[in-house]
C-alpha cells in the first residue's frame, strides 16, 4: 500500500503483519454483530420448510439483530467471536500484512506496481490466508449460525469455540475443518483484489492530487470505497461459501452443487441475500480496519525508531 510521508520510517514486513492482525481484531470486535446478522440472513431459506409459505424469521439487518436479542439474548450477537478473532490473527495478518511484500516480489523490488501486479498480489495473499486459517472460518460460521433459545431448552450444536473445533474434527474428520476451502479461496481472491487494490489505488490518487493528506480522512474515504466495491463483487460467492460451510454432511455434494441448488430453489436473488448487512459490515469493517492498520503501523514503526535511536 502507498507509504506515508517521507518523515516516517518505512515499516518492515513484520510490522505490517502484526499491525494487520491487530487491526483485523479491532475491526472484528466493532462489526461482529453485523456479521452475525449477515450469516443468519444468508442461511435463511436453505431448509425446505422455510420455503413453503412459512413466515421468514429474519427481515433486514436491524430486524435480525432485534429478533436475535429478543429470542436468544444479546450475547447471541457475538456467537463465534473467539473464532473470529482467531481468524483475524491468522487471516488478516497474511492477506493484508503480506500484500506489499507480494507486490515487491512480483515487480522484483520495484515500487511501481501496475494494476495487474496488484491484482496478482491480492489473489496470492488471499489464497495463502485461506489455506492457513480456514478452520477458524468454518468454526466462526457454525457458531454464528446456530440458534439457541434459552426458554425452549434447545441443545446447542456446539458448546464452545474449542468444542466446535473438536466436534467437527471428530464427526467430519480433519477435512471438515477445511470444508469450503475452494469457494473460500475464490471468495477471498475476489475480496482481497477488490478490497486491497481499491484501497491502494484510491489512497494513491487522493495523495497524488493533494485532495487530502495521508491521515484519517484519507484512510476513511479509501476504506469506505474498498468496502462498497468488495460487497458488490463478492456477495454471490460469500453467500455460497456461508451456505456450504454451515451445511450438514451430505447436504451439498460440492460448492457448485450448493450454488445450483440455491439458483433452482430460491432464484438468482438468493445470491444477494444479506446484501445490506454485508455492505454495512464490510464498509464499516474496512473503515475501522484500514484506519486502525495505518495508525498501529505508524505507532509500532515510531516505537522501533525511538528505541533504536536511544540505543
Amino acid at each position: 500500500m502507498v507509504a506515508g510521508g517521507s518523515a516516517d520510517l518505512a515499516p518492515t514486513a513484520a510490522v505490517k503483519i502484526f499491525s494487520a492482525g491487530a487491526a483485523g481484531c479491532v475491526a472484528e470486535l466493532v462489526t461482529f454483530p453485523l456479521d452475525t446478522a449477515k450469516v443468519r440472513l444468508q442461511i435463511q431459506g436453505e431448509s425446505k420448510s422455510s420455503l413453503k409459505g412459512q413466515r421468514m424469521k429474519y427481515r433486514g439487518v436491524f430486524g435480525t439483530i432485534i429478533t436475535m436479542v429478543k429470542t436468544e439474548g444479546p450475547r447471541s450477537l457475538y456467537n463465534g467471536l473467539v473464532a473470529g478473532l482467531h481468524r483475524q490473527m491468522g487471516f488478516a495478518s497474511v492477506r493484508i500484512g503480506l500484500y506489499d511484500t507480494m507486490k515487491q516480489f512480483y515487480t522484483r523490488g520495484s515500487e511501481n506496481a501496475g494494476i495487474g501486479t496488484r491484482l496478482l498480489a491480492g489473489c496470492s495473499t488471499g489464497a495463502m490466508a485461506v489455506a492457513f486459517a480456514q478452520p477458524t472460518d468454518v468454526v466462526k460460521i457454525r457458531l454464528q449460525a446456530q440458534v439457541h433459545q434459552p426458554k425452549s431448552n434447545s441443545v446447542k450444536r456446539y458448546s464452545s469455540t474449542f468444542d466446535a473445533y473438536k466436534t467437527i474434527a471428530r464427526q467430519e474428520g480433519i477435512r471438515g475443518l477445511w470444508k469450503g476451502c475452494l469457494p473460500n479461496i475464490t471468495r477471498n481472491a475476489i475480496v482481497n483484489c477488490s478490497e486491497l487494490v481499491t484501497y491502494d489505488i484510491i489512497k494513491e490518487l487522493i495523495l497524488k492530487y493533494d485532495l487530502m493528506t495521508d491521515n484519517m480522512p484519507c484512510h476513511f474515504t479509501a476504506g469506505f470505497a474498498a468496502g462498497f466495491c468488495t460487497t458488490v463483487v463478492a456477495s454471490p460467492v460469500d453467500v455460497v461459501k456461508t451456505r456450504y460451510m454451515n451445511s450438514a454432511p451430505g447436504t451439498y455434494s460440492s460448492a457448485i452443487n450448493c450454488a445450483l441448488t440455491m439458483l433452482t430453489k430460491e432464484g438468482p436473488t438468493a445470491f444477494y441475500k444479506g446484501f445490506v448487512p454485508s455492505f454495512l459490515r464490510l464498509g464499516s469493517w474496512n473503515i475501522v480496519m484500514f484506519m486502525s492498520y495505518e495508525q498501529i503501523k505508524r505507532a509500532v514503526t515510531r516505537f522501533q525508531q525511538s528505541r533504536d535511536s536511544s540505543l
